[in-house]
């Protein structure tokens, strides 16, 4: 007969037989408040117990199969995060960009949105939205860009320095408000989902030249925001959570979509100082490992 471990002693000290399915059921519930008070982080973890035999309960997991967490949601411990990335898409430009600056190095994992990987039920169980990027850190999983640049302040809390946003609340709040106007009021508007759809009613000429409406309305929003604002970037001397935000989106417009930058004077000026920073250079579209040779 195999052995289960004391649940509450972590450790080989405390051992019981599990003879029956009443110990069994008790055993499990028991493991369960140890998870729930002791280890928490466990639930993102597989969790893994030694094997044991009873005429009448021959695996744990039988009776609680919902104890047992996807593989893939975890990251081992040690282990660089993760980026499931598109190497076009903005919004996980956005995600290369935040790691590039807080100098996290990261595992770049491609999935390729043309030919529908973010389908795959392995990608599923990360983001059910099917959107990249997805960010797996030991275990924590975040399916979201902007979620991935703050997450509940996530890099922010677990990644210091430098801050991506400024201590100042007005500017803050303008940091939030750029991110927003570019996550919510432009970047849907030309989500490869909704560019194929519009395209299949109206055709790809009437497609694009809705798409560059949308964006020329909020690159107008932006502009008017920021064009008071002195410093080197978007809200003051430092990158900060807007820059993050307006890189991958002036320069989607530029790459894609033509966008002419002459009636955004400030736009265009920060994205000159964007091409020229290291971090943002690395985390280029044309950088990438999935990148097509002739990007």
């Amino acid at each position: 007969m195999r052995w289960l471990e004391g649940p509450f002693c972590g450790g080989p000290v405390a051992r019981r037989p599990t003879d029956s399915l009443a110990d069994a059921a008790i055993w499990t519930w028991a493991l369960v408040i140890r998870i729930c008070l002791y280890e928490p982080s466990s639930f993102r973890a597989p969790l893994r117990l030694r094997p044991f035999q009873s005429p009448r309960l021959p695996v744990l997991v039988s009776v609680c199969p919902w104890l047992q967490m996807a593989e893939a949601e975890a990251t081992p411990a040690g282990a660089l995060p993760r980026l499931y990335s598109y190497w076009r898409s903005s919004c996980s430009h956005r995600a290369r960009i935040a790691l590039n600056i807080k100098g996290v190095d990261y595992e770049y994992k491609a999935v390729n949105l043309l030919k529908g990987e973010q389908s795959d039920p392995e990608f599923v169980k990360l983001n059910p939205m099917k959107f990249v990027p997805a960010l797996v850190d030991g275990d924590a999983v975040i399916g979201d860009s902007y979620a991935i640049v703050l997450a509940s302040i996530y890099l922010e809390d677990k990644y210091t320095d430098p801050p991506l946003l400024p201590q100042d609340l007005k500017k803050k709040a303008l940091n939030h408000q750029i991110a927003n106007i570019v996550g919510s009021g432009i970047q849907p508007h030309q989500n490869i989902t909704v560019a194929r759809f519009i395209e299949e009613k109206v055709g790809a000429e009437e497609s694009l030249a809705w798409i560059q409406q949308q964006i020329e309305r909020g690159f107008t929003a932006l502009e008017n925001l920021i064009k008071d604002c002195v410093g080197k970037y978007a809200t003051g001397d430092e990158v900060q959570l807007a820059d993050i935000f307006l890189a991958p989106q002036i320069f989607s417009a530029l790459s894609r979509t033509k966008i002419d930058m002459s009636n955004y004077p400030t736009l265009a000026r920060l994205n000159a100082e964007y091409m020229a920073h290291p971090a943002f250079q690395a985390a280029l579209p044309d950088k990438q490992p999935d990148a097509p040779s002739s990007a």
